[in-house]
């Protein structure tokens, strides 16, 4: 292909992207401006996000939203003894919608995390709206603030008698699986006594939430 050729190849191509380049242009970067942030898709199956400046009611909705979290505890297993050890659980503040801000857990003695517990009951547990629809649609990458997560610390314990039906409702609407778990792994409800909690919803760092903020706010949908 001669000069005068390539020449033309290349004005036809540029033509043909020009449309594309400009549209990128005066699109704002929705992971960069936040554009978009706080509106869930326009099918209504999410509620939209709170207001980042009522971090409380954020860390709620985050709570009630998720089905699962990672909880890291200091390990008692030998070769990483007294080193962080992190694993996936299943938890429910109660119904969709609905919920009380207690974490419940459903939890066996064969699991190392409660072994673990066992030991050394303090935890800190992470949840992400990476695990709903919102950070996919809007292209947030899961480390990005916008992908809103909260950070709770505490100590795990048992619930007691009067509240087990709260915490097996709570758990069961959520993973109606675990009804069918096998009762020889001895499984037991337990909770997360919260103490400190960390939102991350946006770019300037974590903001920090008392417990009483964050079971004071009012958090509710339908």
């Amino acid at each position: 292909m001669d000069g005068r050729a390539r020449g033309s190849a290349r004005a036809v191509l540029a033509f043909l992207l020009a449309p594309a380049l400009v549209a990128l242009l005066v699109t704002p970067a929705r992971g960069r401006s936040g554009q978009g942030h706080g509106h869930w898709d326009a099918t209504g199956l999410l509620p939209p996000l709170p207001p980042r400046e009522n971090a409380a009611l954020v860390a709620r909705f985050v709570t009630n939203l998720c089905d699962w979290g990672a909880l890291a505890t200091i390990s008692t297993q030998e070769g990483v003894r007294g080193r962080p050890f992190a694993d996936v659980l299943s938890l429910s503040d109660g119904p969709p919608g609905k919920g009380t801000g207690v974490l419940y857990f459903y939890l066996s003695p064969l699991q190392q995390s409660v072994g673990n517990l066992q030991d050394n009951p303090y935890a800190t547990l992470t949840m992400s709206l990476a695990e709903t629809s919102f950070c996919r649609k809007y292209g947030f990458d899961p480390q990005s603030p916008l992908c809103a997560h909260t950070i709770l610390s505490g100590t795990v314990i048992k619930v007691s008698e009067a509240e087990m039906d709260v915490a097996k409702n709570s758990l069961f609407i959520r993973h109606p699986e675990m009804k069918t778990w096998p009762s020889s792994h001895n499984w037991f409800f337990a909770k997360l006594n919260i103490t400190n909690i960390w939102v991350l919803d946006y770019f300037g760092g974590p903001k920090i939430v008392t417990p009483e903020e964050y079971y004071n706010a009012t958090f509710q949908y339908s």
